[in-house]
């Protein structure tokens, strides 16, 4: 058994709030400052196109090619990559993205009208993004379910082209990847990566079509990328390092909590897992369950890491202060592992997705339980929501006079207009009041 130095915190103790405020202080999760490298390579595919592309693939991911256009994988290569699956692989994809449909389709809004008492119709029209743009991360970090995620959103809101892009370090391709994005949807796929690949999604090459939003997670370059594009395109968000919290009672199997913190603590040294409990005698059994279990993971080193830097166990005396403590953390995962959890969960504000019940892991919505796992992260869950549907649509208002409402209107937005001194603004409303 190795001991696991994870903080040990009581609500109770004095000098609590102090400790608290440290645990989620997230500047410590800031990296090196990327911006001037990222900067240049924007600029540089911005104005040199598809030679500035192949120029940082070789030089990025070792892949050399004489065209962008040989970085494109074909629809029959993305059907040949299917076809390669073992039965259990493709059965697993198909189920889950299936899954994943069916929960978006509810999410999909439709255009909507009334007429106002004055004869006015008023309304909204809702359409599709034209175009999306996919970025998956590849490599040793290659992620089919974030194919399916991001692309089935899209889909299902009849955005008309999907382009994905996705990095093949020295052109090896991850067959689950690919297979993903022809079992999504995805209309085309790219092998170029980093902030290049962003870049070219932003502003579009010879090859590359331009996108009008990008989603999809990546790595400091990417993401400092997107976040430089921003107005050029939408982008889904700036995502920060995994969260998990877990709200146990004490009446959930230990091994079970341990191995949930763990879930998120693989991801890097800097996720950050927190267990609140509300019996101190468990919140010791989960710590003896960690020890026990950690020396016989793959990912065990970067587990430690994680939980020793930023994880931590805190008792508390009732649920109630334990979702006060939720609510001011508002993780990106919470595990409400307690009895009646539906009703405790209506006392969360502040979440990106909650698992309810000691036997939904929250592992499940990271690949098929049907919700979306691009969660907003480092409390952004204050204000912001999951990826959805609603993220590929965009509304556009509708006004329509009669005759008889546009003289009515008229006269109140003349006055209005007046009153700012707008004079064109309130001569214009004026000509249609008879």
């Amino acid at each position: 058994m190795s001991n696991l130095n994870i903080r040990l915190m009581d609500a109770a103790a004095s000098g609590f709030a102090t400790a608290f405020n440290e645990l989620l202080d997230r500047t410590q999760s800031e990296n090196t400052d990327v911006t001037a490298v990222v900067r240049d390579i924007v600029r540089a595919v911005h104005e040199q196109g598809d030679q500035a592309l192949l120029s940082y693939t070789q030089r990025f991911d070792k892949l050399s090619v004489d065209s962008a256009s040989a970085l494109e994988v074909s629809k029959s290569q993305l059907q040949q990559a299917v076809q390669s699956l073992s039965q259990e692989q493709r059965e697993a994809l198909e189920t889950a993205a299936e899954r994943i449909r069916r929960y978006h389709e509810k999410q999909k809004a439709e255009s909507w009208s009334y007429t106002d008492s004055d004869g006015t119709l008023l309304g909204q029209q809702v359409t599709p993004l034209d175009r999306a743009g996919l970025y998956v991360p590849g490599g040793k970090a290659a992620y089919p379910s974030s194919v399916l995620m991001n692309a089935i959103p899209a889909k299902v809101a009849g955005v008309p082209e999907l382009i994905m892009v996705v990095p093949t370090p020295e052109g090896v391709i991850n067959t689950m990847v690919m297979a993903a994005a022809a079992i999504a949807g995805v209309d085309r796929v790219f092998t170029i990566g980093g902030a290049q690949a962003v870049a070219a999604l932003a502003y579009g090459t010879e090859t590359v079509p331009r996108v009008d939003k990008i989603v999809g997670p990546g790595n400091i370059y990417v993401a400092t990328a997107k976040r430089m594009v921003f107005g050029q395109v939408d982008i889904d968000m700036i995502a920060g390092p995994s969260e998990i919290v877990v709200v146990c009672d004490g009446k959930t199997n230990p091994d079970w909590i341990a191995m949930d913190l763990f879930s998120q603590a693989e991801h890097d040294e800097l996720a950050q897992s927190i267990l609140i409990s509300m019996d101190e005698a468990f919140s010791k059994q989960v710590k003896v369950s960690m020890e026990k279990l950690l020396p016989d993971q793959p990912r065990k080193d970067i587990i430690r890491a994680s939980l020793e830097q930023r994880g931590a166990i805190i008792t508390v005396q009732e649920i109630a202060q334990a979702i006060e403590l939720v609510n001011r953390i508002a993780p990106e995962h919470l595990e409400l592992s307690v009895e009646d959890a539906l009703t405790v969960a209506k006392s969360v504000r502040h979440a990106g997705a909650i698992f309810l019940g000691r036997y939904t892991a929250e592992a499940l919505g990271d690949y098929c339980a049907g919700p979306n796992h691009v969660l907003p992260t480092s409390g952004t869950a204050r204000f912001s929501s999951p990826l959805g549907v609603y993220d590929f649509q965009k509304r556009t208002s509708l006004i329509g006079c009669t005759e008889q409402s546009a003289d009515s209107l008229g006269r109140t937005a003349t006055v209005l207009a007046e009153g700012e001194g707008l004079t064109a603004h309130a001569m214009s409303a004026a000509y249609r009041v008879k």
